[in-house]
């Protein structure tokens, strides 16, 4: 028999997890099983892998502590990439026992957690251990607590070892009756594979790299001639102005899927608008072309686009607010 155990807390020496799993793990050794233990912690860079070490795994102790809210980041990774990577045929065959340790307050909801997802992934859980330990030397100096350790350990063994059916849970029922889930049908050793890659850094980097050239390539091989339109929304600009005595301002827009800047040039009753590189602006200003659309469209104006977040610029605020009172779109 093998059990791994999995812990997603930080490593703390007084942290009250540890001293639980290391308990199991010296009864379940006496009792002649074969522990392996995973430090997430440690491992961090490679938990995509880690479901492939629940080949050989009869069962598995999942331990994590609460120290402020939830069961924390590591187990959720570990817990998410069973659901992407796993073999579900290795893991509904595993049965796992939940350990939430709290030195703040959750630990019930923790272990639940811990055990709602594993039946999600079509594991068979087991009683596990729950409880508020503020002080690590509340553990080590109580027999009670330790026999109740000990004992959850020995039900563990026997669970395993007698391969104890488990009930049908609602969670799984609902799961494959409502659940909306993207199917990917890989293979468990395709899955593995993938794990692999995703795990590799450099790899994913590269991968992304290879991504943003291939789209700006197909970007420029497939751009429509809408987009490189030299007089796009240069006739709306023009009909829209409205002069302002004493205002003299140039903004440079650049917008996606142009190749050129739109140049707005004002020198007070006089307007000049082009595509081109321009020289000095006052206002340079980044945003879609369904952005400039609703804008000359009259369903926004520049200020609000920018107070959205639909549009980024640099210069002179008060500049770009200007901008909406001599190019005025749609019905005021």
């Amino acid at each position: 028999m093998k059990i791994n155990i999995y812990y997603g807390g930080r490593g703390l020496m007084d942290d009250p997890t540890l001293f639980v799993l290391n308990k199991m793990k010296e009864v379940l050794e006496e009792l002649r099983v074969t522990v392996e233990t995973f430090y997430l912690y440690d491992l961090k860079n490679s938990i995509t892998t880690l479901p492939q070490s629940l080949k050989e795994a009869d069962g598995v102790i999942l331990g994590s502590t609460v120290e402020w809210y939830g069961i924390g980041g590591y187990m959720y990774q570990f817990l998410d990439s069973c659901w992407l990577y796993g073999d579900k045929e290795v893991i509904s065959q595993i049965y796992m026992c939940p350990i939430v340790m709290s030195t703040t307050y959750g630990e019930r909801e923790g272990k639940l957690n811990l055990a709602t997802a594993w039946e999600i992934l079509g594991g068979r859980p087991c009683s596990g251990i729950c409880g508020y330990i503020a002080d690590t030397s509340m553990l080590e100096e109580n027999e009670d607590f330790i026999r109740i350790i000990e004992k959850k350990a020995e039900n563990l063994y026997r669970t395993i070892n007698q391969k104890l059916p488990c009930l049908p849970a609602s969670n799984q029922a609902v799961k494959q009756k409502i659940a909306i889930t993207k199917n990917i049908n890989f293979t468990p050793q395709e899955s593995e594979q993938l794990s692999q890659f995703v795990s590799d850094d450099t790899y994913v980097q590269r991968q992304k790299a290879d991504i943003q050239e291939l789209a700006s390539m197909f970007r420029d091989l497939m751009g429509s001639s809408d987009r490189d339109d030299p007089e796009e929304f240069l006739q709306e600009i023009r009909e829209h102005f409205k002069p302002q005595p004493g205002m003299n301002a140039t903004y440079r827009m650049t917008i996606e899927g142009k190749k050129t800047p739109l140049i707005i040039e004002i020198q007070g009753g006089n307007l000049q608008c082009y595509y081109g590189s321009g020289g000095r602006a006052d206002v340079e200003v980044q945003m879609t072309r369904s952005t400039l659309e609703d804008i000359v469209n009259g369903k926004n104006t520049f200020q609000t686009s920018f107070m959205a977040g639909d549009m980024r610029m640099k210069g002179d605020f008060k500049v770009l607010r200007a901008l909406d009172q001599v190019l005025v779109f749609g019905t005021k």
